[in-house]
């Protein structure tokens, strides 16, 4: 029986990091059998807040595609490419946005909460509120079902679906109604807490020292209410505890007992748990840096991917082409 077929990608716009894994990569590898995905380097999405500085746009792609196959991503049984080098994106995106009524691009919960987050980028142009059409270009030009997504990326996948139907409601049932795929993890909290985004500058790049990566855990932020050593802790209001969940499983019930009877304290709880995130990071570090030494492999791989990847889109704007007239 056929399998599913899966779209997702991922923006080059800096390191990635330990939540760009569990948000999305981690689901991406898991279903690499399940589903058949088609992955793409977003870097035409990545435009809408970088569109000033190409020359770190190519080298952040590059890194990512190393970050990618260490993680996991096998190219034999994943489409991995570029979005630009596959320019039925950009053709599709054209022709949906025709139909798009502006309100729904105003009602996207990320448009203003990012306007309102980003302020050291001018992200008041068409291409930042247009993006959404984009993506669902990218989704419904390989015609795929699932889409690997987060809970707070519901409303984008719903605004595809909302964009499908109403071309197939002019035009015919060329496309059909992508479903979620949600992925496993819970948001990661970032070094302050907050969410782990570039954004906010407070990421755990996974191609980082491990020295690095200690240091940047030691200065992690902790329960807000314990302010002294012999101060009793709450570990479920502590970004820490949610890595030692992750990371240290077999050592949580002790971890959260210390806590809460302050036998463990904070420096040695996040000492722990840094070497931890070390050890699981070490193996694709490893991996990671051999990887970087042949960029031509790297390019090879990348045309190819391009390559399977036209081959279905192709097929799906000529019929998205018949069935506007042009």
């Amino acid at each position: 029986m056929a399998r599913e077929r899966l779209l997702s990608g991922i923006q080059p716009t800096g390191q990635m990091h330990l939540g760009n894994y569990l948000g999305s990569v981690k689901a991406w590898v898991d279903n690499q059998t399940r589903y058949e995905p088609f992955l793409m380097i977003a870097d035409l999405h990545s435009l809408t807040s970088t569109y000033e500085n190409p020359a770190a746009l190519r080298d952040t792609k590059f890194d990512l595609v190393c970050d990618l196959l260490a993680l996991g991503i096998d190219p034999t049984q994943s489409t991995l490419f570029f979005q630009s080098d596959v320019p039925e994106h950009s053709e599709l995106h054209v022709i949906l946005s025709m139909i798009t009524p502006l309100p729904w691009l105003y009602r996207v919960p990320s448009y203003k909460s990012k306007m309102d987050d980003i302020q050291d980028k001018d992200l008041d142009t068409y291409g930042f509120l247009g993006y959404p059409v984009l993506q669902a270009a990218d989704i419904l030009l390989y015609r795929a079902t699932r889409v690997p997504v987060g809970k707070d990326q519901l409303p984008h996948l719903e605004l595809t679906r909302e964009i499908a139907r109403r071309f197939n409601h002019f035009y015919g049932n060329v496309f059909p109604e992508p479903l979620d795929v949600l992925t496993e993890f819970p948001i990661l909290p970032g070094l302050d807490g907050r969410k782990m985004s570039k954004s906010y500058g407070n990421t755990l790049p996974i191609s980082d020292t491990a020295e690095h990566t200690q240091a940047l855990m030691m200065k992690m932020f902790t329960d807000p209410a314990r302010l002294r050593r012999h101060d009793p802790g709450h570990p479920d209001v502590c970004p820490v505890f949610a890595y030692h969940q992750i990371f240290n499983k077999d050592r949580v019930p002790e971890i959260r007992s210390g806590c809460e009877s302050a036998a463990l304290g904070c420096v040695d709880c996040k000492r722990e748990c840094a070497g931890k995130v070390n050890d699981f990071l070490a193996p694709i570090r490893a991996k990671r840096a051999a990887l970087t030494q042949d960029r031509g492999e790297i390019q090879r791989m990348m045309r190819e991917g391009a390559q399977k990847a036209r081959a279905v889109a192709s097929e799906t704007l000529e019929d998205v082409k018949k069935a506007v007239g042009l």
